[in-house]
């Protein structure tokens, strides 16, 4: 009797703790990851400032407590008004592309604060206040929680991200780059840039390599001021420019000077990027080859439309590492669409789709647009998972470089299709063009083969 009655203790306890194990929904598995954001983020670090009666509360209109918290964050429209201009919510609920439609996002994200400081300086402070922002465990447990819908209920990102109790420390300084321990540097300048002008150049620098090189990391520095940087190479190395030089686009009177654009025929994309301090890494067991005896077209543009001239300068470095680490060669990813005109005084939409004749493992995307870009959205084309959206945008100046990890794999046949939302506030046709008067429609990216 003893024996059946232990024996049917254990079959039950081996039954609750298979179901446990098999309900991915049970409690006592995994807590809502709304209710850990509430219990260990806002109530340890927001709810002092945001309180009923508390003069925060009342400014902001926002009350944090856990009896409320997620009612009055939903879909409702900041107390600041230059988000509600904006158009901003306090949070959305329409995942990726709620990242940056959501004011919450803006005054937690504490690495972008040098673009939210320069772009909406009326937005105020970043959220806590003082110099002790969230760290970027918390913050990315967030991030992960918007992405996947914001909603109260469900498991939705892994608690051990909120381990990660590093925080982001601003450097507004310019700082020169140390040259790589394995690798080489890059650098021009400084140079002026006139007041209220647009200054952009390209410079083609020798590498010196006597072997092929193997990169897998790329680290820039600018100056402020810049709008972007792009590396390129040449796809027929009998037809480089002149090495060292400084080649403007345009004159002192803003004419285009036609032997700079005929130099540029034969580039091909390399890197990219919009923001002073980019510090990339390809994938373990990824580089991009550089074959022996090459160079690289540098690509700088500065925008000063202040009262003084200022100063540009950037450096680049390229880390290099043996070719016995590297399992997969990068490839890059240029899709440009030329053949488009943006109606004046409308909003307008130009839609791409690119097909792939080989399988490709995506590990990065980027965009570039000017200023008329409101949204840029790239979707996977084919496949299981066609239609899924996996990049936004409406940042022109600053578009996220967004890694992928794993990464994103297509199939031959299947693609990536653009979406991009311009708003012609001109009483011109606006078409491709390369000042930021003009627009652009580009896809950059990276990927390897298997």
């Amino acid at each position: 009797m003893k024996y059946n009655i232990a024996l049917s203790i254990i079959l039950l306890t081996l039954v609750f703790t298979i179901s446990c194990k098999e309900d991915p929904e049970n409690p006592i598995m995994k807590a809502d990851t709304w209710s850990i954001i509430q219990e260990k983020i806002l109530d340890t670090k927001c709810v002092s400032c945001h309180v009923d009666g508390s003069t925060y509360a009342k400014q902001s209109g926002l009350i944090l407590t856990s009896d409320v918290s997620y009612n009055n964050l939903i879909d409702k429209t900041p107390t600041n008004n230059a988000a509600a201009a904006d158009d901003l919510k306090l949070l959305e609920t329409n995942g990726l592309e709620s990242l940056y439609n959501s004011f919450l996002w803006e005054k937690i994200n504490a690495p972008n604060q040098e673009h939210y400081y320069a772009e909406h300086p009326e937005y105020g402070e970043i959220m806590p206040p003082g110099d002790a922002p969230l760290t970027n465990g918390e913050i990315e447990y967030i991030r992960q929680w918007i992405v996947a819908g914001a909603p109260q209920k469900g498991s939705l990102a892994e608690e051990s991200l909120l381990d990660n109790t590093t925080t982001y420390v601003r450097d507004t300084s310019f700082t020169v780059l140390p040259k790589p321990p394995s690798g080489l540097q890059l650098h021009i300048g400084p140079f002026g840039v006139a007041k209220n002008y647009e200054r952009e150049f390209y410079t083609y620098r020798e590498l010196e390599n006597t072997e092929d090189l193997y990169v897998n990391r790329i680290h820039t520095a600018m100056r402020p001021g810049t709008h972007h940087l792009i590396l390129y190479d040449f796809k027929d190395q009998a037809l480089l420019p002149t090495k060292d030089i400084l080649r403007d686009i345009r004159d002192e009177n803003g004419n285009y000077i036609n032997s700079t654009l005929m130099s540029l025929i034969d580039q091909r994309f390399m890197f990219g990027t919009q923001l002073r301090n980019t510090d990339y890494k390809y994938p373990d067991g990824v580089a991009l080859k550089i074959s022996a005896n090459s160079g690289l077209d540098l690509n700088t543009h500065y925008t000063n439309y202040g009262t003084k001239d200022i100063l540009g300068e950037l450096f680049v470095n390229l880390h290099t590492i043996d070719k016995n680490e590297v399992q997969y060669e990068a490839q890059n990813l240029f899709l440009s669409k030329t053949d488009f005109s943006l109606p004046p005084n409308k909003e307008s939409t130009v839609n791409t789709q690119y097909t792939f004749n080989d399988s490709r493992n995506i590990f990065m995307l980027t965009t570039h647009a000017h200023k008329y870009m409101k949204e840029f959205k790239i979707y996977i084309k084919g496949g299981a998972r066609d239609g899924e959206l996996i990049y936004y945008t409406n940042d022109w100046e600053h578009p996220e470089i967004k890694e992928y990890n794993p990464p994103i794999e297509l199939q031959p046949g299947e693609g990536l299709r653009g979406e991009t939302l311009y708003d012609n506030t001109t009483d011109k046709t606006l078409r491709f063009g390369l000042l930021s008067l003009d627009e652009m429609n580009i896809i950059f990216g990276a990927y390897y083969t298997k």
